[in-house]
């Protein structure tokens, strides 16, 4: 397993746009798959999006189709996630993590970061 750290997390008005990082802490990234979740309170956490670590494939939540882009820069073991037009109930707490297949499934993702905060108003 591989550490995984999280961060650019913060408060933004919604509308506006933060990228996320997840960087594999002291070790090369050697899984199949990035993912990130989140999980706002009182609900699951939710799958948002993944890609394979070749970069060749990628796969979104529905509620974040079209504004959020997931992508990897192997060169420097770091994972991030881009969110544009945030809306209030993006509001969550973002975690990647790591899998060895291609799956939205939490279950099936072996490592997992601590969490950066993201906070939208309205």
């Amino acid at each position: 397993q591989v550490p995984l750290v999280e961060s650019g997390g913060g408060l933004v008005q919604a509308g506006d746009s933060l990228r996320l990082s997840c960087a594999a802490s002291g070790r090369t990234f050697s899984s199949s798959v990035m993912g990130w979740f989140r999980q706002a309170p009182g609900k699951e956490r939710e799958f948002v999006a993944f890609i394979t670590w070749k970069g060749d494939f990628t796969n979104y939540g529905d509620s974040v189709k079209g504004r959020f882009t997931i992508s990897r820069d192997s060169t420097k073991n770091t994972g991030y996630l881009q969110m544009n037009s945030l809306k209030p109930e993006d509001t969550a707490i973002y975690y990647c993590a790591a899998a060895n297949s291609w799956t939205v499934e939490r279950r099936n993702f072996h490592s997992w970061g601590q969490g950066t905060q993201v906070t939208v108003s309205s």
